[in-house]
């Protein structure tokens, strides 16, 4: 894989995706060599513990601009400047103005819980036109759980990665009755292309924790936090079993790669055309949170 292209939602364009560490994970996941120390060393829960704690020191604030320049990041969209933060971590999970994201308020409209590319498979069908062929989501192991795991058999998966340079909070994609997160433990590798193409057991192998959102035109909407390499960390950031709003703030990641999955019972929502024709290309579409992604049937 020589780069990661994506589609611009707005204009339609393919573009390249700007990836910090590149060349290293390139080396991790396609070199002999470098498969050897990410299931040595990268993988393991100790490496993004301590990345994780360098991210929460003062001197790492020193990281911010740089980081800013090199990926390009709005900072008019965020509600302090890039030298407002004590950390890079305080940085990373950065709070946006209201207007930066406006949420779309058709009440039939399901909404993107974050910022970051998506792929969306209705039936959980076509998985291979972006993964390696011969690969299939296995809601039993990624859920654990079979009762509950059955409720989406023949749904609709969406997954939503989070790049480095993404907006890092989630949010609530529809109005409805949110019930606690159940989190599952696991390993911590990177959810980039360039691991998850060969390898989408990924998404039930690494650190995640899921919950259910009850609502009234969508059913039961399965929102999944997917950590990864380098921290990741996933942080909730809402009251068990209450009501809550659409584009209302769920959590965040703290530094690193990581991911939102949503899972939609069958016969519940219509995704939309340009995410279903952009996937079928092999292609992630770029999104921000707030954004339509599916409407309700």
């Amino acid at each position: 894989m020589e780069s990661i292209e994506y589609i611009d939602r707005k204009t339609g364009e393919l573009l390249r995706e700007i990836v910090p560490g590149e060349r290293w994970l390139k080396w991790l996941y396609h070199n002999p060599l470098g498969r050897l120390a990410l299931h040595g060393v990268v993988k393991k829960r100790f490496l993004s513990a301590w990345y994780g704690r360098r991210m929460d020191t003062p001197a790492s604030r020193n990281r911010i601009p740089e980081f800013v320049r090199s990926l390009q990041i709005d900072m008019s969209e965020a509600t302090r400047p890039a030298s407002g933060y004590s950390t890079f971590n305080e940085f990373f999970i950065r709070e946006l103005k209201p207007e930066a994201r406006p949420v779309d308020p058709d009440p039939g409209a399901v909404v993107s819980p974050a910022d970051g590319k998506v792929l969306a498979f209705e039936g959980l069908q076509g998985l291979d036109r972006f993964f390696v062929k011969g690969q299939s989501f296995s809601l039993d192991r990624f859920l654990q759980d079979r009762t509950l795991s059955a409720r989406y058999e023949g749904g609709t998966l969406l997954i939503i990665r989070l790049a480095p340079v993404d907006y890092h909070r989630f949010h609530f994609p529809a109005d409805g009755r949110i019930s606690g997160s159940t989190p599952v433990g696991g390993t911590y590798y990177s959810v980039s292309p360039h691991a998850v193409k060969n390898r989408l057991s990924v998404y039930w192998e690494n650190k995640r924790e899921y919950s259910v959102l009850r609502t009234q035109q969508a059913g039961d909407i399965l929102l999944c936090e997917v950590g990864a390499t380098i921290g990741g960390a996933i942080a909730q950031n809402y009251e068990p079993e209450t009501e809550v709003a659409k584009g209302q703030e769920k959590g965040w990641f703290t530094f690193g790669g990581s991911t939102v999955i949503m899972l939609l019972e069958k016969g519940t929502v219509r995704v939309d055309a340009d995410l279903l024709k952009n996937t079928r290309k092999g292609l992630e579409t770029g999104i921000r949170m707030g954004e339509r992604v599916a409407t309700t049937i």
